[in-house]
């Protein structure tokens, strides 16, 4: 068993938000995404990073005419602007896979977000559509809302963040910038990992 521990190759989370302008990709655009590596996990436990440390940015071109208005003003970008000055998504995303192997050698890497479903859902079908593959593989993501339920021993669809005690959450403030918001949540889940649950023992005092 010592063995086989040893030859556990860690885990190198990488925080990553997206803003786009509808709820599914193809149909509609991924107009920015950020990233920041937020930690490694191995057989010794889990080591958080300085988010601000190693981090990744990209605007990029709308694909689509199509978008829905009330999704695109939460970005607060302007999809006029990014059709001129956004970067082509094949190159933003060859950008982000050379990254993330920079970034994750030594270790797999692996996507996490609050809620990673929507952020994964995009990022995957624009790796494939855009690169032919993923860094992460086909299922190398973390939701960090399933890990806060599991820990806290909570139903899944009663968590938000507004339930969660507050040492657990970031002290930045949830800009929808997708960088911001990649460093807020690098936070959240070193926060999470090192978390023992509502019911662990208190220490006792020496």
């Amino acid at each position: 068993m010592a063995e086989r521990t040893r030859r556990i190759r860690p885990s190198r989370y990488i925080s990553v938000d997206i803003e786009a302008d509808g709820p599914i990709p193809g149909p509609y655009s991924m107009l920015s995404l950020g990233a920041a590596v937020a930690g490694t996990q191995d057989a010794d436990g889990f080591t958080g990073a300085d988010p601000e440390r190693q981090t990744f940015y990209r605007e990029l071109r709308p694909i689509s005419d199509e978008f829905v208005p009330e999704a695109l003003a939460v970005s607060g970008l302007d999809r006029e602007r990014l059709r001129t000055e956004g970067a082509e998504p094949a190159v933003a995303l060859a950008e982000f896979a050379d990254w993330v192997r920079e970034v994750g050698s030594g270790a797999q890497p692996v996507m996490c977000g609050y809620p990673a479903s929507y952020d994964w859902t995009f990022l995957y079908w624009y790796l494939i559509r855009f690169t032919g593959a993923s860094p992460f593989g086909h299922s190398g993501c973390l939701d960090m809302k399933t890990l806060y339920a599991t820990k806290a021993g909570l139903p899944l669809r009663s968590v938000a963040k507004g339930t969660m005690p507050r040492h657990l959450l970031s002290s930045r403030r949830h800009t929808h910038h997708a960088l911001d918001d990649a460093i807020e949540q690098a936070e959240l889940l070193a926060n999470l990992m090192n978390w023992p649950g509502p019911h662990a023992s208190a220490p006792v005092p020496d």
